[in-house]
């Protein structure tokens, strides 16, 4: 039904779930801070409502006037947030006249489309379908239940992939027609060269080496960490320039850093996000330090078993350094023809990715620019726009 056209959509109401926006420092939070940033800057003439349990630093609203907060108010509904978030937001959504809500995780609130309320959800991945054993078997339950619900009641699906969309027909049998692929962008800081003052002013407050290779993610199996440890181990004293790592995790990383100790890789491998200075410095935590820390890496490094998308592969390519990541996913997707593709499994194929870079300075230098072309088809504005047209055939 073709309910919003250019001419009807003047002043339209759109909410989103904003709980990522406001929790979430990487992907899902990128995502959407990102989306909805560019959807208020690109089409002003509409106002954007950020439903969000909990209002963090993370995001700042201030200078968009177009975009207002929506919080828990109610007694009850301050006490069971995660309850308002997933049904009672109907009833802000209702009061505030909403033509279009947006679950931007995976989730849309149970009964929307009851309400008269048009519905999109953004599935990024099912991941826990294609590899249950990495999760509990509880959540599995759980992200099944929320996201078939989302999927099967939304009025419309966005995939972040191709790969994402074909897992959505495959594991809930999803009609093709209701999912549109709209690829993601990354944060727009990414896009402009940093100075070599700030470059500089950033590397002596994390105290950076003066070369690294970069890897960025959650430290869990999926993003295969160790494998690019076991290719520094196998490369031992060939390779001089240590990985820094940027990211979280619990037993994996554990197992992790057990590898790291028992091969002597504690000069080889930095884990930034355990520096007193990175946990307490909001811009390490917002990420607005990053478009520095890339630009001064030697490569990202990004060999992950499976993604929905793997913005940081499309951070490096704004970021004007070579990649190395995955032949498989949908990460040739992200990367384009410029990325240097390894199987994921095979640790001797990264350990040789890192000595191609260093040692092949005008392949490297031809991959930048096919990186940087290739980055272009994801500008926030194209992503933006992909979403809007998504609204406007509603």
């Amino acid at each position: 039904m073709q309910l919003y056209t250019e001419n009807n959509a003047a002043k339209l109401k759109i909410a989103f779930d904003a709980k990522r926006a406001y929790q979430n420092g990487t992907g899902l939070g990128h995502y959407s801070r990102t989306l909805i940033t560019s959807l208020a800057t690109l089409h002003p003439e509409h106002n954007y409502y950020l439903c969000a349990p909990k209002i963090t630093d993370r995001f700042n609203i201030e200078p968009y006037k177009n975009i207002v907060n929506v919080t828990p108010q109610s007694f009850i509904s301050k006490k069971l947030r995660s309850l308002w978030r997933s049904s009672g937001v109907k009833n802000d959504l209702l009061k505030l006249g909403v033509d279009i809500y947006h679950g931007l995780s995976h989730e849309i609130p149970v009964g929307i489309h009851k309400t008269g309320i048009k519905s999109v959800v953004t599935i990024h991945d099912l991941i826990f379908e294609r590899y249950p054993e990495q999760y509990k078997w509880l959540d599995v339950q759980i992200y099944r239940k929320k996201f078939k619900y989302a999927c099967q009641h939304a009025d419309h699906i966005i995939a972040i992939s191709i790969q994402t969309k074909e897992d959505i027909i495959k594991y809930y049998n999803i009609p093709e027609e209701k999912i549109t692929v709209c690829y993601q962008s990354c944060n727009p800081i990414f896009e402009h060269t940093v100075s070599e003052h700030e470059k500089e002013r950033v590397r002596t407050l994390y105290d950076l080496p003066s070369a690294f290779f970069l890897y960025v993610g959650s430290i869990i199996e999926r993003k295969n960490l160790l494998n690019i440890c076991k290719a520094y181990a196998l490369l031992n004293d060939n390779i001089s320039i240590p990985l820094v790592v940027i990211g979280e995790g619990d037993g994996y990383k554990i197992e992790v850093k057990k590898f790291v100790a028992e091969n002597n890789l504690y000069n080889k491998v930095i884990f930034l996000s355990d520096n007193p200075v990175a946990q307490s410095n909001p811009a390490f935590r917002s990420a607005s330090d990053f478009p520095a820390i890339y630009q001064m890496a030697t490569a990202m490094v990004y060999p992950s078993v499976f993604e929905g998308f793997g913005i940081p592969v499309l951070e490096a390519l704004w970021s004007r350094i070579p990649v190395i990541t995955s032949n498989i996913s949908c990460l040739p997707e992200t990367g384009g023809d410029a990325a240097f593709y390894v199987n994921p499994y095979q640790p001797e194929e990264i350990a040789n990715a890192f000595t191609t870079i260093l040692n092949n300075k005008e392949l490297v230098a031809q991959r930048v620019i096919k990186g940087l072309a290739h980055a272009l088809k994801f500008t926030t504005a194209n992503c933006a726009e992909a979403v809007y047209q998504v609204y406007l055939r509603l």
